[in-house]
């Protein structure tokens, strides 16, 4: 399929919300794209249902190719969920061609942790023990139902994630009863974000001990909002304050 600066937006970022789709920068001229598109295509068509592959001439899209900082063709980027996740340039051989393509489609503990019951949850983390995504919605899971302990038990074998940090260090306050952030707690809970934020970086201000463990909390939820998120953006400035 052939896309252009007309249909890019659905053909490729959208698109790429459903599967990844890998975008073949090249043009007419160039001999190693001729080269390495039928080995694009090829394998790409084995892999249909899981990977989806179109093609886009730099000559004719040259808004897009400076977009995406095409320097040299062809070169090869894959989009997930609207973004690039993996690329790269110049005539590969099949095998390397293979290795990109089959590194793009979700592991079987990605896709279980994408159903979100407890028993897939569960199965994911017994093939990846510190897959993020999942021990999150299960720690949540678990802490609804106040097993706490086995809660703090899975976070912990995640390494890297201010999300399942966040949450560890909320289920610890919890168990130490911090009992004056329960307000804050019960607004984070029912979505009001705004509000458990203000009522969290006031807390900040007003502790010693356990002002880091607060401060994770709060790390945590911004991670969770984005950094676009309008809420997270005001949030940083404050909780800068408070720590500083």
């Amino acid at each position: 399929m052939d896309v252009t600066e007309t249909n890019f937006e659905e053909a490729v970022l959208q698109r790429s919300h459903s599967l990844p789709v890998v975008v073949d920068f090249w043009a007419a001229w160039c001999g190693p794209c001729r080269q390495l598109g039928p080995v694009l295509e090829r394998e790409a068509a084995k892999r249909a249902g899981k990977v989806e592959l179109v093609k886009l001439d730099v000559d004719a899209s040259p808004t897009l190719s400076r977009t995406y900082g095409i320097q040299g063709i062809p070169a090869v980027k894959a989009f997930r969920d609207g973004r690039v996740v993996a690329e790269f340039v110049g005539a590969q051989p099949t095998a390397a061609v293979e290795r990109f393509l089959d590194s793009l489609s979700p592991s079987d503990a990605e896709l279980l942790a994408q159903k979100g019951d407890e028993e897939s949850l569960r199965a994911a983390l017994a093939l990846e023990p510190g897959r993020a995504d999942a021990a999150i919605q299960l720690a949540r899971i678990l802490h609804r139902r106040g097993l706490l302990d086995e809660a703090l038990q899975i976070l912990e074998k995640v390494h890297g994630s201010f999300g399942a940090d966040g949450l560890a260090a909320r289920i610890k306050l919890e168990q130490a009863k911090a009992t004056d952030l329960n307000s804050a707690f019960a607004a984070l809970d029912a979505g009001d974000n705004q509000l458990a934020l203000d009522l969290l970086i006031e807390a900040i201000a007003a502790r010693r001990g356990s002002r880091d463990e607060i401060r994770r909390v709060v790390v945590g939820i911004l991670d969770e909002l984005g950094i676009d998120d309008p809420v997270a953006s005001s949030s940083r400035t404050r909780l800068a304050s408070a720590l500083y």
